[in-house]
């Protein structure tokens, strides 16, 4: 059911020891309920990272990146990941070589409807759901701020949101979005050339 949603805040945890050690946000939505997002689940194995997102009236949501590359990574990235909400997969295309925020953006479908994450920078994100011809479409933004122990989450959703809208909308603050910034692409470009130059060599 999409419903008006008041703006809130998770504020930043952590627990555990260096062995299950777990961290991520925490917070309640007068809509939804209690919220628990964390980034990233404790490994079982070093090839695999998640980030979690669950609690009140959302579906279940979990972003998954696999492969030896993401061994020393803090939270999952874009690159050989899977994205899902409750138990449907979530499709995602992004354009690598976009110039642009815009063209950066993610691209997904979940439930038959379409989604765009756009970055605003290294500290917050934007995500939209199409309109059609039964709802106008909702926009989600999502930014990190304070310090310390008075790190936040600030949650503002413009229109009506469903849980599914939340849910995939609170799962990418645990995610290395680097890659859909400005810098991120400056820097995926010059990855991208010394690698071509590298293989050229042999």
């Amino acid at each position: 059911m999409h419903t008006h949603v008041t703006p809130f805040d998770l504020q930043a945890w952590k627990e555990g020891n260096r062995h299950d050690y777990r961290a991520g946000w925490k917070g309640v939505s007068p809509e939804f309920g209690e919220i628990t997002l964390t980034c990233p689940l404790p490994r079982t194995s070093p090839e695999s990272l998640v980030s979690e997102v669950r609690g009140g009236q959302l579906p279940t949501a979990s972003f998954e990146a696999r492969g030896m590359h993401v061994e020393g990574m803090k939270l999952p990235g874009l690159n050989r990941s899977t994205l899902r909400v409750g138990d449907r997969v979530v499709y995602v295309e992004r354009n690598r070589f976009g110039a642009t925020l815009e063209q950066r953006a993610l691209a997904m479908r979940y439930a038959g409807d379409h989604y765009r994450l756009t970055a605003l920078d290294k500290h917050g994100y934007v995500l939209s759901r199409a309109a059609d011809d039964e709802d106008p479409g909702v926009r989600i933004t999502v930014r990190e701020g304070g310090r310390g122990k008075n790190r936040r989450l600030s949650v503002h959703v413009d229109g009506r949101a469903e849980g599914g809208d939340l849910s995939l909308a609170l799962v990418f603050a645990g995610v290395d979005r680097s890659t859909l910034t400005q810098l991120g692409a400056v820097k995926a470009g010059i990855s991208r050339v010394t690698h071509f130059w590298t293989e050229s060599q042999y």
